[in-house]
């Protein structure tokens, strides 16, 4: 969708630099979901300075005397610890130098003060299970936090369009990583959904531009084409293509998708718009029988 709506903005940009485009927002992407687990490790990895810190006191409060460095030293961080694999990740994509030491400080001091880390440290009987859900706490508390949203915004143009399927890494990442080398590459964009569905999807609709504006044009009804969103018709383009060239995809999900899609990037009136044009053009295109999907119940 960002590709398409590019291309209609710049006509400089061709298929060959769309690809390129589309194949640089898939490697961000990752490189997101990388960040995130490395702001994570150091974030539990300040929990030493802490310890360290707390030892050193006079006069130590009872909390003081029972905090120990158990964050770190979890299945879930001692994996991302000894991955090789992933610290190598890091280094390359220079990920180190998009943290910051007081950024984690204050982060965590914060989160020190959350009832959910107190009363982890106050239980003796902590396990995997108790590991794993302070974890899930302090990577919510992080994503929700001002600043950490600020920095991956400054960093990363598309991450407001990529947080829910970072998110859903992280959540995976922390309840299953269990001393795996290769733990992050699970999240690695499948080919299947990068070049079989997204890069075939994109070149569909380069290729049929025009085929599939004469599709939608007799369905805008009261509706001059020149008057529909950018944005709007560039879902519209992408939706009919699903509808005739990915015989998988059943109709019912591919107009609910656009719709879904239009409720977050389009206008507020976009939903209905779509939604009524998909379902037609959806009908006629099946009395046609230009709509061929394959297996059972895939067309109603």
């Amino acid at each position: 969708m960002q590709v398409l709506y590019a291309m209609n903005r710049d006509k400089a940009i061709d298929a060959r630099l769309s690809r390129r485009y589309y194949d640089e927002s898939v490697k961000t992407s990752y490189k997101i979901y990388l960040l995130n687990v490395l702001q994570l490790y150091k974030l539990a990895e300040y929990v030493l300075q802490d310890a360290e810190l707390r030892a050193k006191k006079h006069l130590p409060t009872e909390e003081d005397k029972i905090f120990t460095t158990k964050l770190y030293h979890n299945t879930v961080v001692q994996t991302i610890h000894n991955s090789d694999a992933f610290n190598k990740e890091i280094k390359v994509g220079k990920l180190n130098k998009l943290l910051d030491a007081d950024f984690t400080r204050k982060i965590y001091l914060e989160f020190s003060k959350t009832e959910s880390f107190k009363s982890y440290y106050k239980n003796p009987q902590t396990g995997n299970v108790e590991d794993r859900e302070i974890l899930l706490d302090m990577y919510k508390f992080l994503v929700k936090h001002e600043l950490f949203e600020e920095r991956l915004e400054d960093n990363f143009t598309s991450w407001q369009d990529d947080k829910s399927l970072v998110i859903g890494a992280m959540k995976k990442t922390i309840k299953r990583a269990d001393g795996e080398e290769y733990f992050h590459e699970q999240h690695l964009p499948e080919s299947e959904t990068v070049e079989e569905y997204g890069e075939e999807l994109l070149h569909k609709v380069m290729a049929k531009d025009s085929e599939l504006f004469d599709l939608i044009e007799p369905m805008l009804q009261n509706w001059e084409a020149e008057r529909v969103a950018i944005l709007d018709m560039v879902l519209l383009k992408m939706a009919l293509a699903e509808l005739l060239y990915f015989e998988t995809i059943p109709t019912k999900v591919t107009i609910n998708e656009y719709v879904d899609i239009s409720k977050i990037y389009s206008t507020p009136k976009s939903k209905e718009f779509i939604n009524g044009v998909l379902d037609k053009l959806m009908k006629r295109l099946k009395e046609e029988g230009h709509i061929k999907k394959a297996g059972r119940g895939l067309v109603d």
